[in-house]
């Protein structure tokens, strides 16, 4: 079970509990994709149908048109795109293709815990990748060329970072697709947060752009976050056609197809102007002020880094203690208060633990003042 999965169940056992622990936005999805959907209920007598496993034919084509507007490459609706069941379906489905027993797969350290768990559930074994907490979660090439191995199938990033809110910078980015295409490993950028990047957006660079490194690169971009579409599980793949072929062979064996109502909603979520990103971003970049003032307040507990994007932050406890599963399950039953232990997120995770700012505002300050109330306020 995942650990966010874990504490969220366990929070909801907790009558008013403060939840900093599951990335599920408060939005709601917005009106023109539920009107969209409301609309084909009545007038689309395939609404309840399935699909062929690829996607929808108009929904695939919008795919390759809105890769074309953020990365400037073109790619075939046919050839190349995958609409997937969100992108952890995406992911589980490119890491059945890929990995076979024993195989190895390199994930940044912290790295999301869901992609640890699916490359170990697909027999693989995954290779952590040491950021460098000092210099803001950093990266280091230099470490990456040594974790190669002849076992060595794919690197999986994602920028921004969850849980650390890292913005990888291009020359990195450049360096670790260097690296790949020199061994013939295969880039795998997983996609969620890039379109919260608040005042670092000139630092963001997204790799799947670069069109000398395309034939070697998997890119996953979900619906749910900045779409607020995370219940309607909808995403897509960019892949190079062989391993698409693959991909889709894997997704009609686990899903037939993503569903259809769900892709309507993805169909519309595209053609319309996606007005709601300012407002989206807007708000969370308040709540991660918030947020970082209340971490502020309480340096006695907790030393963190500034995050440049997504709405996670990932605190290092300043407590007395190295056990953060054991603080995050001490601290929901005694404070009422629900964050996720760092250490599932890899073992440059000990003694953190992750908390999720795309909550309103009143859980933040909920969180923190019955924190606050539990450990005292710093000197």
């Amino acid at each position: 079970m995942s650990a966010i999965k874990e504490m969220s169940i366990l929070s909801a056992k907790v009558p008013g509990a403060a939840s900093l622990a599951w990335g599920l936005p408060s939005f709601r999805t917005p009106a023109p994709i539920r009107e969209a959907v409301s609309a084909a209920l009545e007038a689309d007598p395939k609404i309840g149908m399935y699909a062929l496993p690829g996607g929808l034919p108009d929904l695939c084509e919008a795919v390759a048109e809105e890769h074309a507007r953020r990365t400037g490459m073109s790619v075939d609706p046919e050839r190349n795109v995958t609409i997937t069941a969100g992108n952890m379906e995406g992911l589980n489905s490119l890491f059945q293709v890929l990995v076979d027993p024993g195989d190895e797969v390199i994930v940044t350290d912290p790295g999301f815990v869901s992609h640890i768990s699916q490359i170990t559930f697909c027999g693989g074994r995954p290779v952590f990748w040491p950021m460098q907490e000092d210099q803001g979660w950093q990266l280091d090439l230099a470490a990456l060329e040594r974790l190669i191995s002849p076992r060595t199938k794919a690197i999986v990033l994602v920028s921004p970072s969850n849980p650390t809110g890292r913005i990888m910078d291009e020359t990195t980015l450049r360096g670790v697709a260097e690296i790949a295409v020199r061994h013939g490993v295969l880039l795998v950028i997983d996609d969620p947060y890039s379109h919260f990047t608040y005042d670092n957006l000139d630092k963001f660079f997204n790799l799947a752009s670069a069109p000398e490194y395309s034939q070697n690169l998997v890119y996953l971009f979900t619906f749910s976050k900045a779409y607020a579409m995370s219940g309607w599980r909808v995403g897509y793949t960019i892949a190079p056609e062989q391993i698409r072929k693959e991909i889709v062979k894997v997704h009609d064996l686990t899903m037939i197809c993503t569903p259809r109502i769900s892709q309507i909603a993805a169909l519309a979520a595209l053609r319309t102007e996606p007005s709601h990103l300012t407002e989206f971003e807007t708000i969370l970049d308040r709540r991660r002020r918030l947020i970082c003032d209340r971490l502020d307040a309480m340096q006695h507990v907790f030393d963190y880094q500034r995050p440049e994007g997504a709405y996670y932050v990932f605190p290092r406890l300043r407590v007395g203690t190295t056990d953060d599963v054991k603080f995050a399950h001490d601290l929901l039953r005694e404070a009422r208060v629900t964050v996720t232990p760092g250490s599932a997120f890899g073992p440059s995770g000990q003694n953190h633990v992750r908390m999720a700012y795309c909550v309103e505002d009143d859980v933040i300050n909920l969180a923190f003042d019955r924190m606050e109330a539990h450990f005292g306020r710093g000197g």
